[in-house]
């Protein structure tokens, strides 16, 4: 009888135990999705008059919307890699589109990989329990490199893994983890170009299939978020919408003909060609809309809305080339510049959260954010440390506690394409170098965005000791690049003092 207490109390402790276990509070399921080349005016929340976004206008509704918010660099690749390592130009690993291989299947062999040891936001949120899948457009190494995303913290993996192949919405497979997975499509040149003065409407049907890729990549994400409902979850959607080629199914482009005054593109910028570019620009954009709202919609389903984040924002500004006229659209709300500057216009992206009972509904901020804070945040949603990173958590402005914000002095941008360019961010002020690969010398611009958000006029001769300061900011934050096609700084600057 003596031993009868003590199972009591074991008993007693076990029922403890699991209780604690049960009122522990289960870590948010972060979803972010990643548009691929989306202007920051191309959807209604930020001012587009043309093209229909009614779910992304729902989730700036009920959520937070940034409206100064950058990504990292103006290109895809080195953003993405940016986005996952929490590092900005001046400290990443991958800094431009650096392509390997070629466009057909047999050549395919995707973009710089990420290196064996790389810290990413993957990783991290996986070491902290949560299952991890990334869906879409990848971009930063094949299955059989380093950068594999199974290798750099994804369970699972659907989509293109190189950028290439994703000029193509109709290609002949994508790769489900390291699994090649046909589609019925047939093979296709999607760089062809058309004769206008012979082009039928047979010749443009060239360029459509039978599986619109964005279709398989929403079946997947549904499934694993279907899979994943019971335990915390992250997954990374980085759909490649409206990146060229000009392809949307014709039901999507139909809602749209007839109201743009267009004439067919024939491939003459490249990429494929299309009868109605407009429409089928304007219709890929309701695409994804459509499919954040399919997303947004299986989340309620499953009853996880209150206790998942859903955030949305781009790569890049809107593209200059394969039949897109961002002026038509005002694609960047009448920003300078385009995809590849550092002006404005390309690297401003959207930045939209949700998170019900969390975010208070309809908040709108004009914190400088910036996509390699993204590390920072998720950790700070998953209520874990993030490793080191250049960036700051935007979660207390997401929230509504702006008392709690870390300020931050600036933000940099480095990217070594198009001639060499710098921008930094600090305040209202921001400064821009373009062409330093021809002038390492090439002197500062500088705009007041307060007052000047297109950067029309430059007022570095009013204020140099602001420029004093940027100088001294790219001293600091200026790491040598691991390849000498995106060195632009400290290799001329070596030559000059040996000199």
């Amino acid at each position: 009888m003596k031993h009868i207490p003590i199972l009591f109390a074991m008993l007693a402790a076990t029922a403890g135990i699991a209780q604690a276990q049960q009122k522990k509070p289960r870590k948010p399921n972060i979803i972010f999705i990643y548009a691929d080349d989306l202007g920051v005016g191309e959807i209604g929340a930020y001012g587009q008059q043309k093209i229909k976004t009614p779910h992304l206008d729902r989730l700036a509704r009920e959520g937070v919307q940034f409206n100064q918010f950058y990504t990292s660099t103006p290109v895809c690749a080195p953003a993405r890699c940016m986005l996952m390592t929490g590092r900005h130009g001046g400290h990443s690993y991958i800094r431009g589109n650096y392509e390997l291989g070629g466009f057909s299947d047999s050549l395919e062999g995707g973009q710089m990989p990420l290196p064996e040891g790389t810290v990413t936001v993957a990783k991290m949120l996986q070491q902290a329990g949560y299952a991890t899948g990334a869906i879409g457009k990848w971009g930063l190494g094949m299955h059989y490199s380093t950068g594999s995303p199974n290798k750099q913290g994804f369970d699972y993996f659907y989509g293109y893994l190189d950028q290439k192949q994703a000029h193509n919405f109709y290609p002949s497979h994508l790769w489900e983890n390291t699994r090649w997975d046909t589609l019925n499509n047939p093979p296709m040149n999607v760089h062809k170009r058309l004769d206008p003065a012979t082009a039928t409407d047979e010749d443009f049907n060239y360029f459509k299939g039978k599986e619109y890729a964005v279709d398989a990549m929403t079946g997947k994400a549904i499934r694993f978020i279907n899979e994943n409902k019971s335990k915390p979850f992250f997954l990374y959607l980085p759909y490649t919408i409206p990146h060229v080629s000009l392809q949307a199914p014709d039901a999507a482009v139909q809602q749209y003909v007839g109201r743009f005054p267009e004439q067919p593109y024939y491939g003459q910028q490249s990429y494929a060609s299309a009868k109605y570019p407009l429409s089928t620009y304007a219709a890929m954009i309701t695409y994804l809309d459509a499919q954040v709202g399919i997303i947004m919609e299986q989340v309620k389903k499953l009853g996880l809305d209150g206790n998942t984040v859903i955030m949305f924002s781009s790569d890049n500004g809107a593209t200059f080339n394969g039949g897109v006229n961002a002026q038509f659209f005002n694609s960047v709300s009448g920003l300078r510049g385009l995809k590849m500057d550092v002006y404005e216009g390309g690297i401003r992206e959207p930045f939209l959260a949700r998170w019900p009972g969390k975010i208070p509904a309809g908040i709108q901020t004009d914190y400088v954010g910036v996509q390699y804070d993204m590390m920072a945040t998720f950790a700070a949603i998953a209520g874990i440390a993030a490793p080191e990173n250049d960036g700051v958590s935007l979660l207390p402005e997401m929230t509504g506690r702006r008392n709690k914000q870390a300020q931050r002095p600036y933000i940099y941008f480095e990217y070594p394409e198009k001639g060499g360019q710098l921008a930094i961010r600090m305040g209202k002020w921001k400064g821009v170098k373009t062409g330093l690969k021809q002038d390492l010398h090439k002197p500062w611009e500088l705009y007041d965005l307060s007052a000047d958000p297109s950067e029309t006029n430059n007022l570095a001769a009013q204020h140099p000791e602001l420029l004093q300061q940027l100088d001294a900011i790219v001293k600091k934050e200026h790491r040598p690049a691991h390849i000498k096609e995106w060195e632009f700084l400290d290799s001329k600057v070596t030559v000059k003092e040996k000199m």
